[in-house]
This record gives C-alpha cells, structure tokens and sequence, in this order.
C-alpha cells in the first residue's frame, strides 16, 4: 500500500469540507469537523483490523476535535454494509476487499476517493489498479495479497520448476511413508474457485476477456471456451482419478493442519496461514506456484485490502478526509500489518517491515504477474458454478459437459 503523510490534515480537511459546502469560510477545520453530524465518525471493520484501527482513530479523532467509533463487524460485513447504506443507518467509513467495489458502486453505497498523483504514486501499481473502477479510485488500498506455494524444505528442499515435478517428488515422498498427501490445495465438495485460479490460468484458461482500456470485459466469458476446457483437461490429470494431488478431501478447515502436521511437503496459501506455519516449528520456504510443464505462467489472483468512504455516511467529508489524507500514513499500514501480516500497499510502510519479514517479498514474488482479482459485478456470477465445475471434475467427470453447464449458469446471472 501506498501511504501519504498527513502533515496537511487540518488544511486538507478544511479544503475537504470547504468543497463539500459544509460551514462558512473562516473557521478552523477541526471546528467545522465537530459541527458535522456532531463531529461522530463511525468506521466498520472485521474483528482484527477493528482492534488495530482504534489507537490510530482515537487519534485522529483528538487532533481534529470529534468522536471516532470503531464498530467490529464480524459476519456478512459487506452485505450488512450495502443494507445498512440503503436504510440510512451504515457507517462513515468502511474497511473490506477490494472485489466489493462492483457491487458497491452498484447499489451506490460507496463514493470515489480523492487522491493526489504524489499520493498514488506512493502506493504499489496493482494496488492503484486493483481499487480504480470506471476510471475512478474508490478505495485506498492498505494491504495485498496472493498465493504461493508454501514448501516444507525438510521433506522437499528444492523448489518444484513446475507442476508435475511437484507431483513426482510428492508420490516419492508418499511411497516411502513420509507424507499422505501431494499437495495441501483446499478443494472441497463445492470446489474453490480462489485456489484452483493458478492452475487453470497455466492451463490457459481465462475468466473475462478485457477491454480496449484493460478493465474487465463481462461481455467475453472465457469459461466454457476451448481454452478453458484445455485446461480443465490438465486439472482432471492431476485429480482423484488422475495422479491424486487435487482431491475433494482437502478442504478450507483441514488444509493448514494437514501440512503442518506435516502429512504434505507442499501447501498453496496466502499469507495468512503463515503464522500457523511457524507456531508449527516447520522449517518452510515460499516461492511461486509452479505451472504446467509447456503451459503459461501460473498466475494468482491478486487481491487488495481497502478503505471505502461511505456514500450515505453521515459525515463524508470527515470520513473523505480520514480516508484520502490519514489512512494513507505508513504507520497505520504499519498498525494494520502486526494486526495480520499481509504485505502493505504503501511503498514506505513495506519497507519498514520487509527487513524482519522476508516472507513478504517472497509473496510480492509469487504475486508480481498475477491477476487482479476481478471487482466487477459479473465477477459474482462465478465463484459459485465455477468451483462446483472444478470439484466434479476433480472427481472424475467430464470436462466439457460440466464447464458448458458452469458457463450457462455463469451467464444467466450477468446481467
């Protein structure tokens, strides 16, 4: 993520609130501040960056004269969000993935954010893309993330050149008792579209096409394309049926513990299974997911964490200010970062912490060529048939049947 020093916050808050018609000319910004909807301003957030946020909220909300709340959300924090911004009663502010904005421009529940070009700079390219929809940023992105693929080097100590080399040195390891898994890649009944994303992009599969001016094309739907049943062919080789290393048993709840009780060498996560990892004692390495032998890069989603500023809040202009110029601050990156390691956006403050973090440029590795995760309404419409076509053919059934049926579902729901 990118951060932004706040040396102009009362001046950027007076211009914000001056530009957004709130009070008269002459007075201080934290007055006019406090004057907004009584100088509250309300953030939602999920469990963890709730507790890392307060400090940071409490003060700003001193240096500018107003009430802060930090609301943890815990479940459903995007739907909650969109109902509460249509009854009137949602938050000013609002911390989620950057996937939502679709949907959030959409119901018009969130507005764009300012930033300056010295701002956007600061932050990292894909980060600036992953938040920019319709030509607009509406987010500021403060954390990334990917997969990789995460290797105990006492079972496996060189890094697999591609797919099926992982599988040979995972069937050697199983024949001699070592392991009863190839790979640790959670599949489950409904299947995971998240995960199983590198593989089939290696495969030269595609999800949307894009437009002359690189934004998704939902128009251009590549599953049930040729290409993506080429590389559902490849997935269904390495299935149940096939050489075992996909398999329907390895799921979101035991896929962490099976490689840390170290039942397989390798494990495709992302940066948040890495503290289970080490309070394991395992000896691992990170480097990028390996492709097929012939095929395209393996390439992950790429994914970004933000703040949003609240289209329905009550004080906007506050929470416009807090979004563009205090956010933006490389020890908030910092704060949210201990919180849960996940590599900031902000230039300055991942380099603050990737010097007693090597894992974080390891990630930023594995992740360089990935793929914007896709923030598209349309995007909705996939994860569901999508992963349901992956987990049949990962048990063995037909490839083209079952991804033709997947992209008739898909496009009955693109709109």
């Amino acid at each position: 993520m990118r951060i932004r020093t706040a040396g102009v916050v009362a001046a950027g808050l007076a211009l914000v609130l001056a530009s957004a018609g709130c009070g008269g000319g002459d007075e201080p910004a934290d007055d006019k501040a406090a004057k907004t909807d009584g100088g509250k301003l309300v953030i939602w957030a999920d469990d963890k960056r709730t507790a890392a946020l307060k400090p940071f909220a409490e003060k700003f909300g001193q240096a500018n004269g107003v009430t802060v709340e930090v609301q943890a959300v815990s479940k459903d924090l995007q739907t909650n969000f969109v109902t509460a911004s249509q009854q009137g009663s949602g938050p000013d502010v609002v911390v989620g993935a950057h996937d939502w904005i679709g949907n959030l421009v959409q119901n018009g529940a969130i507005d764009p954010v300012q930033l300056s070009a010295t701002q956007k700079s600061s932050f990292n390219e894909k980060a600036i893309t992953a938040t920019t929809f319709n030509g607009q940023i509406y987010g500021v992105p403060y954390a990334m993330e990917n997969l990789a693929l995460i290797r105990n080097t006492e079972l496996a100590p060189e890094a697999p050149k591609t797919i099926e080399e992982l599988v040979a040195t995972g069937k050697k390891l199983q024949a001699e008792k070592k392991v009863s898994e190839i790979l640790c890649l959670q599949v489950g009944q409904t299947g995971d579209s998240y995960h199983i994303y590198p593989f089939y992009t290696s495969g030269g599969g595609y999800l949307f096409g894009t437009a002359a001016n690189g934004d998704y094309d939902p128009k251009d739907l590549g599953v049930g394309k040729p290409e993506s049943i080429a590389a559902f062919e490849k997935i269904k080789a390495l299935g149940e049926k096939g050489a075992g290393a996909f398999k329907r048993s390895i799921t979101g709840e035991n896929y962490s513990a099976t490689f840390t009780g170290k039942k397989c060498a390798y494990m495709v996560s992302g940066p948040w299974v890495v503290p289970d990892v080490k309070k394991a004692n395992i000896s691992y390495d990170i480097t990028p997911i390996p492709g097929f032998a012939g095929g395209k890069e393996a390439q992950p989603f790429v994914g970004v964490q933000a703040f949003y500023v609240a289209a329905k809040g009550k004080n906007k202009a506050l929470a416009q200010e807090f979004v563009a110029n205090y956010t933006t601050q490389p020890e908030l990156a910092v704060a949210l970062y201990n919180a849960e390691p996940r590599p900031p956006a902000l230039t300055a403050a991942l380099d603050q912490v990737k010097g007693n973090d090597p894992d974080l440029a390891k990630f930023q590795e594995a992740g360089k060529n990935g793929h914007v995760l896709p923030a598209i309404p349309a995007m909705a419409a996939i994860w569901d048939p999508f992963g349901k076509a992956e987990a049949a053919i990962v048990g063995g059934a037909d490839v083209t049947s079952t991804l033709t049926g997947a992209a008739k579902a898909i496009s009955g729901q693109i709109k």
